[in-house]
């Protein structure tokens, strides 16, 4: 069986690092590593820390409501209460009190303490069904980090497959290479011998030249694609590794229903859409639920401080009711708009539920298409390599000319690229296949 190749490098400015060296990353190690450190899977969980604490905050509305006021002044105008005389009847057949008396609100400052303590009675079934929403938007937070964890771990794949396969790709450049200067070592020797041209020596020698270019990028490639997988591990992009090799094609895998029945149970945008339709119900309820009248047990204090005539400590406990007995037809408008909303979301989980089943047909029938591709290329690469030996060996029995060997060496090249971007294209469609059944 065919494997990509495990070698791995680092390009330096003082050369390359020997693979042996470099530390190995699996890709078991590096999907864990991304799932700890990634920045954009942090701040997706973090948001549902936040929902899990805005549950907490809205559970506190059940409790009794403690407010207190004070309110400290001085006297802008001097108020004052007069009492008339015997205004308050005879006392000992003497008018009470006996002349006009004025007295003062007050000569200084005053203050006034109020204190207030509610318990809702009547509300707590809509700080239930309060609750009950928030709970569902951590369900919701939590089924979109359980998607962004998938998406990433999908992108880890890919970009640790495009590793591999431009390691691969420049095994094949060195290996073509050396071909190269072994047919220019040849075409010298001929070139001595007078037996071969001088143009035919330039033509091997701008084929070698064009190799070596191609190698070049190839490692600028691999060094790029290496910072982008360190950036989606959520490390230093500078970190060096190694990657280990994988087999050209995984097992088969599990028949369409099987793969659409799991995708249907487990797929983050279907819980989300799930969830949704809740949430949409539970706004209509809230929306009903304003018809109720609030009503509460209340204690109320007031106190005022350097207030004459007013009391000192007035206490009272009793019961509180607020309704708003006409609203012209606002509740009525409120609760008929959360009932589109919740058709809407009715509408929206059927869609994606189709649109999930399409994703999973396209992404299965992609992956057989990419397994056979392999297979094809695969053919196709032995041939190519078969016909090369075989034509350079003419070429060195002088049976051939230098022009067959040279479009032999672009066949076969062009062969190992086919089959190497037929094992990038594999995996990748692999991790596609993966990501759309929702696993874990």
């Amino acid at each position: 069986m065919f494997v990509v190749s495990l070698i791995g490098r680092d390009v330096r400015a003082d050369g390359p690092t020997p693979p042996a060296i470099l530390p190995l990353l699996t890709l078991d190690e590096a999907i864990q590593i991304a799932i700890t450190n990634n920045r954009p899977l942090k701040i997706s969980n973090l948001e549902v820390d936040k929902s899990q604490w805005q549950v907490k905050d809205t559970k506190t509305k059940r409790l009794p409501a403690f407010q207190t006021y004070a309110f400290g002044s001085a006297m802008l105008t001097s108020p004052s209460f007069t009492f008339p005389r015997g205004i308050f009847g005879d006392l000992g057949g003497a008018p009470n009190p006996s002349h006009s008396t004025t007295v003062s609100l007050s000569s200084g400052p005053t203050a006034y303490v109020v204190a207030q303590v509610a318990q809702p009675l009547s509300q707590l079934y809509k700080v239930h069904l309060a609750v009950r929403e928030q709970e569902l938007s951590v369900d919701l937070n939590t089924e979109k980090a359980r998607g962004l964890r998938q998406s990433t771990i999908r992108d880890v794949k890919q970009a640790y497959y495009a590793v591999l396969q431009t390691e691969s790709s420049l095994d094949a450049e060195n290996a073509s290479v050396k071909q190269y200067e072994e047919l220019d070592r040849v075409v010298m020797q001929y070139l001595s011998q007078e037996t071969a041209l001088q143009s035919e020596s330039l033509d091997v020698k701008a084929k070698l030249a064009q190799e070596q270019y191609k190698v070049f990028q190839l490692q600028d490639t691999e060094q790029t694609q290496k910072e982008q997988l360190n950036n989606l591990l959520g490390r230093d992009i500078a970190t060096p590794f190694r990657v280990e090799q994988v087999p050209a094609a995984a097992p088969e895998e599990s028949e369409l229903k099987i793969a659409q029945q799991t995708a249907m149970s487990q797929r983050p945008e279907i819980k989300q859409a799930e969830i949704t339709v809740k949430q949409a119900e539970y706004d209509r309820r809230l929306a009903k639920a304003q018809y109720i009248p609030d009503v509460g047990a209340a204690f109320h204090y007031l106190s005022p401080f350097n207030v004459e005539i007013l009391p000192k400590n007035v206490a009272s406990a009793g019961v509180e009711i607020s309704w708003e007995p006409w609203d012209w037809g606002r509740r009525k408008d409120d609760i008929n708009q959360k009932q589109v909303a919740l058709d809407q979301s009715r509408y929206q989980l059927t869609d994606t539920q189709a649109k999930v089943l399409m994703d999973v047909n396209s992404k299965f029938r992609k992956l057989g298409e990419t397994r056979m591709l392999i297979t094809v290329t695969q053919a196709a690469q032995k041939a190519a390599t078969e016909k090369l030996r075989e034509i350079t060996e003419k070429f060195g029995q002088k049976s051939v000319l230098l022009r067959d060997v040279l479009q032999q060496q672009a066949a076969t090249a062009s062969a190992n690229s086919d089959y190497q971007q037929a094992i990038l294209a594999f995996w990748a469609a692999r991790a596609d296949f993966e990501k759309s059944l929702g696993e874990d």
